[in-house]
């Protein structure tokens, strides 16, 4: 009885923490708007409220259900997710690092890595803009992956990924250590920022086509810089100049809104320093496949040997103790 007491408390503090009362609630407003006759003429919306809606009535029920220290355990997982933008999209890019081809296949690694891992949890992914390699890999790609708390999932992984290996383009085998920047921002549904017109610079190209094969024959791919942030975002995916600007733009707003986070966290802490985004200084996490294999986060400190699964898409361990590292570190 005096288990079952503590267990009965413990579920009532976390129904508070995951404000249980407000998701059944968000549940009911969901229910309401798919009820509606225009509600599935706006396929975004309507996936993204779908995505939603599987993801809280399957919390609901795993939090009806849980009987258990363990089932409250995996819920307390919830709680993690906490910041303003968590539960929104994201886009995600990669960028080669010096280096040649060997720094371009380990990003076209990354890519696979990430569209595995966000298929796995059923999301859409759509790529934005690709620049291929000359010989093999990419230079840089950014896409955009829609899906509830997509970006709460996927911003831990800002920052510089290190791969060590024995190169396949080697015929020496020798051992190679390749870099990529990944920049992971939200898709946002509400904008807090204004961009003054004049702030932009938008310059229009001929888009590429697979393989790097200049297939449109009008200039439909959009590149935006943000003259006082320096900030550059590129779209080429879509067929209009229009849908392409749109997009980049999505992009811009999300970066700016996270410099605007992060000058207000530096500004409430009494810190020191300018807020920056994702930069080649900030090496988070290395990759060793030779001699032996280890994937190591630098901030958890979060290691496992099992390289090929993590690089299949299997980044759940890595995101529970980055976000965990991340909660201990608000706290201290």
């Amino acid at each position: 009885m005096p288990l079952q007491m503590a267990l009965d408390d413990r579920k009532q503090v976390l129904a508070e923490l995951l404000g249980i009362k407000a998701k059944r609630e968000r549940v009911k407003a969901i229910e309401a708007e798919m009820a509606e006759p225009t509600f599935w003429q706006d396929h975004r919306r309507s996936a993204k409220a779908s995505s939603e809606l599987k993801h809280l009535q399957n919390l609901l029920e795993r939090f009806e259900a849980a009987k258990t220290e363990e089932d409250l355990s995996e819920l307390e997982a919830e709680t993690l997710f906490d910041e303003d933008h968590d539960d929104a999209s994201a886009f995600l890019a990669i960028h080669a690092g010096s280096g040649g081809t060997e720094a371009q296949d380990w990003a076209e690694m990354l890519l696979r890595m990430y569209t595995r891992f966000a298929e796995r949890r059923g999301f859409k992914v759509t790529e934005l803009e690709k620049s291929v390699g000359d010989e093999a890999g990419i230079k840089s790609v950014t896409l955009q992956v829609e899906g509830f708390r997509a970006y709460g999932l996927l911003k831990g992984e800002n920052g510089v990924h290190r791969l060590v290996r024995i190169s396949p383009f080697d015929a020496d085998k020798a051992r190679h250590t390749s870099f990529a920047l990944v920049e992971v921002v939200p898709e946002l549904d509400r904008l807090e920022i204004e961009i003054e017109p004049e702030d932009l610079k938008i310059d229009v190209f001929r888009a590429g086509g697979h393989g790097g094969q200049s297939v449109n024959t009008t200039d439909s791919a959009v590149r935006i810089t943000h003259l006082p942030t320096k900030i550059v975002v590129t779209c080429q995916n879509e067929r209009s100049q229009l849908q392409n600007k749109e997009q980049a733009m999505k992009i811009l707003y999300g970066k700016l809104q996270l410099l605007e986070d992060e000058k207000r966290r530096i500004e409430t802490q009494n810190l020191k320093g300018e807020p920056v985004l994702a930069s080649w200084g900030n090496q988070i996490r290395s990759y060793v496949m030779q001699p032996y294999q280890l994937v190591k986060d630098l901030r958890s400190n979060f290691e496992t040997s099992a390289v090929d699964k993590v690089l299949d898409g299997h980044l759940e361990g890595l995101i529970d103790a980055y976000l965990r590292y991340l909660a201990a570190a608000k706290r201290a």
